[in-house]
């Protein structure tokens, strides 16, 4: 309870920081909307171009990317610490503060930073989530909600192990290691898109290795009522543990790469 009053406060002082300058403020989140934005375009204009990708029309894949943004964005926001900050931490010599503190390393780094530019983006991907949910037809139920937040949660919790593993390489190589990328901003920008319509390697890549669809894409496809790869609608509920049990794995991988961490002496 204490760890969580601890993050919700910093959280608080680092948005107040972030407002000091709002003429700043404004003009980057603006350039994060258009950035996303023109995301939103490429997805319509394959709508224009294509009338269905496999079994999905339209309105489905206003969902499936409205889910992933959700999803990702939240993680970006919330999680900076350890998406943009921790190489940093690694350089500068900053994690040896860090080290000397009575909380744990993973607190403290992800109390370190926050990004609110992004809301703009969590926005877009609401308003596709509310399009593709009317163009659907999707008939909501305590259920359905339930499936959707339960797989959005699941998801951050996934995105946000990924991003521990390119800290953990970071330890060992002190500068951060950019094919890490392909599962994080890659997977983004892949799984804003049914998997189904992948060629069985990256089906593969995105099902094991980096469960994006098994946190996200059945849990959509369940509430669309289409149910991805043909499996059962209690799949949908299930599959969304993939993502905390490949953060419980990452994190334990992150506790032992602690152990070789050296300083930079800086």
């Amino acid at each position: 309870m204490n760890t969580a009053k601890l993050y919700l406060h910093s959280m608080g002082m680092l948005m107040k920081s972030q407002l000091q300058y709002p003429v700043s403020f404004f003009l980057q989140t603006l350039a994060q909307l258009v950035m996303e934005g023109g995301e939103m375009l490429a997805l319509i204009l394959v709508i224009d171009r294509f009338d269905r990708l496999g079994q999905w029309a339209a309105g489905d894949l206003f969902f499936f990317f409205g889910m992933m943004s959700v999803t990702f964005y939240l993680t970006e926001c919330f999680g900076r610490g350890i998406t943009g900050n921790f190489p940093y931490l690694i350089r500068s010599g900053g994690l040896d503060t860090i080290l000397v503190r009575p909380r744990g390393v993973l607190t403290q780094v992800l109390c370190s930073a926050v990004d609110p530019r992004r809301i703009t983006c969590i926005a877009v991907g609401v308003t596709a989530l509310l399009i593709g949910s009317r163009l659907s037809g999707i008939r909501w139920a305590f259920l359905k909600g339930l499936l959707l937040v339960e797989g959005i949660l699941s998801g951050c919790v996934l995105i946000l192990g990924l991003f521990m593993t390119e800290a953990i390489l970071c330890i060992h190589s002190v500068k951060s290691v950019e094919f890490v990328n392909a599962l994080t901003y890659g997977g983004r920008s892949a799984c804003q898109y049914p998997m189904d319509i992948y060629p069985r390697p990256l089906r593969v890549l995105f099902t094991v290795i980096a469960p994006f669809a098994m946190t996200l894409h059945l849990p959509a496809s369940c509430i669309l009522d289409k149910p991805l790869y043909g499996w059962p609608v209690w799949a949908a509920f299930v599959s969304p543990l993939s993502g905390p049990a490949v953060f419980l794995i990452i994190y334990v991988c992150f506790q032992k790469a602690m152990r070789f961490y050296r300083s930079t002496g800086n």
